[in-house]
């Protein structure tokens, strides 16, 4: 499944204690009681607490008879109106949502000005941003890195490399937009990279890369400009 959310009023993707909202919480409900059985979803991502998604991509195994088009319909009819699915695939048995993707992109989008509407889906920088120097910073992430400076806690498996394949920023309508696109990211690093990126200089983001120590002067950006664009396998 590709799904899309608006992850405002969601405590992230995963499965959480009973009463607390979440994405993946919410589609396991739901579609269980389509088919009739319990499904356990797998995602090609963790997006944290108030981190939206146009292109999360999630599996399931289910013996239901029903094809994937009566499955879209009925999960879109009712679902929350916060949470689509925008396509859905049967895929081979070896198929993984998460071990199988080669690419994950991150968008993060920034406000120059104060919004009542637009804050919901957008950072507020609150002046107008230097793209230019901007993009000099983003050029440095490109490569296989460490990226523990930038990460709130180590990888579950251990490791805190990642391979990123581009990185850069643009303006977009009213919009001030940060691409990245990797093999994987470690928890928050996106939100951290975004804040380090506006108060660090051309230069000091690798040096920070190699002492591992950025974390310690900077705070993620707001998760409300956060998107998991688009997963490819």
């Amino acid at each position: 499944m590709t799904i899309e959310y608006d992850g405002t009023d969601f405590s992230g993707w995963q499965k959480q204690s009973e009463g607390v909202m979440t994405v993946q919480g919410v589609l396991e409900t739901t579609l269980s009681r389509i088919v009739q059985e319990q499904v356990l979803m797998i995602a090609a991502g963790r997006t944290d607490r108030g981190v939206h998604a146009r292109g999360q991509v999630a599996n399931f195994r289910t013996a239901s008879s029903l094809s994937t088009g009566r499955l879209l319909h009925s999960l879109n009819a009712l679902l929350p109106s916060t949470v689509c699915i925008r396509d859905m695939q049967e895929v081979p048995d070896s198929f993984h949502a998460r071990y199988s993707a080669l690419v994950r992109e991150y968008r993060y989008f920034f406000l120059e000005k104060p919004s009542a509407l637009g804050k919901r889906y957008a950072g507020v920088y609150g002046g107008r941003l230097d793209v230019d120097t901007l993009n000099r910073c983003a050029g440095e992430l490109v490569g296989r890195h460490d990226f523990s400076a930038y990460a709130k806690e180590d990888a579950q498996n251990g490791s805190t490399f990642c391979t990123v394949f581009g990185a850069s920023w643009g303006r977009q309508d009213e919009k001030v937009v940060f691409r990245i696109a990797a093999n994987r990211f470690l928890r928050t690093m996106v939100r951290f990279l975004v804040s380090a990126q506006l108060e660090a200089g051309p230069g000091e983001l690798t040096a920070n890369l190699r002492r591992g120590n950025a974390l310690k002067n900077i705070v993620p950006a707001d998760p409300a400009g956060l998107f998991l664009w688009k997963v490819l396998y």
